[in-house]
């Protein structure tokens, strides 16, 4: 397996559109990193620059340390996978899983070899006689991996490969090709828009939008320590409740007419944007500590069998402070009911700070 890096890399197409944007990341040696990013974020432009599909405009990209911006895209020694299978309905399993190694003139021993072992290792080797028409949709991506994996190429490149599954199947796919890519210790760049298979998926995660690199990092620490408010909501469901405060004497954030304390040291501005992820609520049993408690009516709840998800309506101080609606996940049997009245003690030690006109991590 090999590295793959992108150096200061753009691509801007004939009409103006800049689809990546001097984007530079670096995926190690058997390493799965996943690009995550809304649609048109330029994650699949950069997938595509990666194998050849596209041009470059500026910047260099490498495989294997080896520059191949400008080398055709079956000399780049990597293996694509996309989203909707591109397997030949002509053609059976075995003859769509030899299809690049007879372009490649290896031997037909050599072939048939090869896509048996390739297929008894994704468990497929019983529908090698089949044609696609015949497969159920995780059969066929396992196909469209097997594909892949029979050529052994430097890298792995694969754009949404799971959308087209349904919900239980994309789990189950999902965990599968987790288990697959670290016996194969093979080195992958995997483009998805669910944040929640970047999470699960990936070593490394890099976030983007409108072509740019927002953050790139451990799926735990874009989870725990977002670089500004956009990953902070884009990164976990439901997202992060992001609530603009007063700031009084660098210590306390005014929300409405009730106030929390703020983590880590003072700050020296008026007002910021106060991160609070839904888990760092629990029901205040008690007395709890001045500025640790929120107490707010329950506008709505949805019961997920495993939790609640309690959304509360938010409230306006005599000075005009608004406190925007938040949601906050308790466990699936918390006495909360819609219309009342709930107290909640807030994990202060794990709110993020924004500033408020940048949205950029104050801490």
């Amino acid at each position: 397996m090999a590295s793959i890096e992108l150096d200061g890399v753009s691509k801007v197409f004939p009409d103006g559109t800049r689809a990546v944007d001097d984007l530079s990341l670096r995926v190690e040696d058997g390493e799965l990193t996943v690009l995550v990013g809304p649609s048109g974020s330029g994650k699949s432009t950069a997938l595509r620059l990666v194998a050849g599909l596209e041009e470059v405009t500026a910047g260099t990209i490498r495989i294997d340390e080896r520059d191949v911006t400008d080398v055709p895209p079956k000399d780049r020694d990597v293996a694509m996978v996309f989203q909707s299978y591109a397997l030949y309905p002509h053609m059976s399993v075995a003859d769509n899983l030899a299809f690049g190694l007879r372009l490649r003139d290896v031997a037909a021993h050599e072939r048939r070899e090869r896509v048996r072992g390739v297929a008894e290792r994704l468990g497929i080797d019983a529908l090698l006689a089949r044609r696609p028409r015949e497969l159920s949709g995780g059969q066929r991506q396992r196909v469209a991996l097997g594909r892949a994996i029979v050529r052994d190429p430097a890298a792995f490149l694969m754009d949404e490969p799971l959308s087209n599954l349904d919900a239980k199947l994309r789990v189950e796919m999902r965990a599968y090709l987790s288990q697959l890519q670290r016996e194969l210790d093979a080195t992958t760049l995997y483009v998805t828009h669910d944040q929640t298979e970047a999470m699960t998926m990936g070593d490394r995660v890099a976030v983007m939008r409108d072509g740019r690199l927002e953050q790139f990092d451990t799926p735990q620490a874009l989870y725990d320590r977002p670089a500004n408010v956009f990953v902070a909501t884009f990164m976990g469901s439901p997202a992060m409740n992001l609530l603009r405060v007063d700031v009084h004497e660098g210590r306390w954030a005014q929300l409405g007419a009730q106030r929390l304390r703020l983590p880590g040291p003072a700050l020296d501005r008026p007002q910021a944007t106060l991160g609070i992820r839904p888990e760092s609520f629990s029901l205040a049993n008690g007395e709890a500590p001045d500025g640790e408690v929120l107490e707010l009516p329950v506008r709505m709840i949805e019961a997920l069998g495993s939790d609640l998800l309690v959304h509360l309506d938010g409230e306006q101080s005599a000075t005009g402070s608004v406190l925007d609606m938040v949601t906050a996940r308790l466990p699936p049997r918390a006495p909360v009911q819609a219309g009342e009245r709930v107290r909640l003690r807030v994990d202060v030690g794990a709110l993020r700070l924004f500033d408020a006109e940048s949205g950029r991590a104050l801490q």
